[in-house]
């Protein structure tokens, strides 16, 4: 019978054992983090301070802000934190918390981009009755309705995690805490915590990248069978690039991640696909994060001039409400 431990803390594994390397990671991840909270700060306070973008599309924008802000600040001060420290441990609890946080927020982000693709959806094949499909209490509701799925999914892997036994090494092969590699370290029976990361977790990963591609779908069709002037097609097109841009961000460095883990989350994996399973991983959590107010700041002309506004410079904007309440 294998002897069950009891827990305390998890050691993490370190970004680099190469003492003169990591002051460097410190400083570019602490920039990062700098930058995150800057540019995702500056829309959220832009979408909740400014008027002209009282619409469906600035009101999913501010929560993807809000989820990216805390998204990076629940991995990247732990990471800097170890960089610096001699002993790279995170208590049990904060072990479970960051979980959770992990799982509640990355599933938001899923469900929420779906949601914004919905939005694309209805803004162009059906333009006339938009403000009365996307009304406020509607957005209010879809906006809602990712943040509690996720949360109550994460809840229960958090828990399902919590209550196992460990009585192997306590070292996790991960530079912060996730379900798989905590589920390396537990003994006896995990089939269940399998189980719902493959059905459950499964589910919500690949129905709001469902929905995300129908609704590009029936954007590309409605634009291709439809007789339309070049100056409506480019702005159709210009409507969706920057969503289009962070969902293939988002999806991209999932699918880098799956692919350097080898198959799924319960599938045996190499070393070599571990370590870069892990590296993809911390990218996918620092520059998703990082270049999502880039896209939409850079690619829409109502954003950076909000932006100028806000931050002391005069500039016209045509003013518009698309709310319907």
């Amino acid at each position: 019978m294998e002897n069950v431990t009891t827990v305390n803390e998890f050691l993490l594994l370190e970004l680099t054992s190469t003492q003169e390397l990591q002051p460097v990671l410190f400083m570019t991840l602490l920039i990062i983090y700098m930058i995150d909270l800057f540019g995702n700060g500056s829309i959220l306070v832009v979408v909740i301070s400014e008027p002209r973008l009282s619409t469906p599309m600035y009101f999913f924008l501010g929560n993807l802000s809000c989820l990216d802000i805390c998204y990076s600040s629940v991995t990247l001060p732990i990471l800097m934190a170890n960089l610096l420290s001699a002993h790279k441990a995170v208590s049990f609890l904060g072990c479970i918390t960051q979980l959770h946080f992990l799982h509640f927020l990355g599933c938001t982000e899923a469900i929420l981009l779906a949601i914004m693709g919905f939005d694309q959806f209805v803004a162009i094949c059906y333009p006339l009755r938009y403000t009365v499909i996307m009304k406020f209490k509607v957005c209010i509701l879809l906006a809602a309705m990712a943040w509690i799925t996720s949360f109550f999914n994460a809840l229960m892997h958090s828990v399902m995690t919590a209550r196992l036994n460990f009585c192997h090494s306590l070292k996790l092969n991960h530079f912060f805490c996730d379900v798989k590699p905590l589920l390396e370290l537990a003994c006896g029976d995990i089939w269940l915590n399998q189980w719902l990361i493959f059905i459950v977790t499964g589910s919500l990963a690949l129905v709001p990248r469902f929905f995300t591609f129908l609704s590009y779908l029936y954007i590309i069709s409605f634009l291709l069978f439809k007789n339309h002037t070049c100056r409506v097609l480019h702005k159709a097109l210009s409507t969706c690039a920057s969503h289009l841009m962070v969902v293939s961000l988002f999806y991209g460095t999932v699918d880098l991640a799956a692919a350097a883990a080898g198959l799924t989350y319960i599938s045996p994996t190499s070393a070599t696909s571990v370590i870069q399973e892990r590296y993809v991983a911390v990218i996918h959590t620092t520059v998703t994060s990082l270049l999502n107010p880039l896209i939409y700041t850079l690619r829409n002309k109502e954003v950076k001039l909000a932006l100028s506004r806000v931050f002391g410079r005069k500039l016209k904007l045509p003013k518009e409400n698309h709310w319907q309440h």
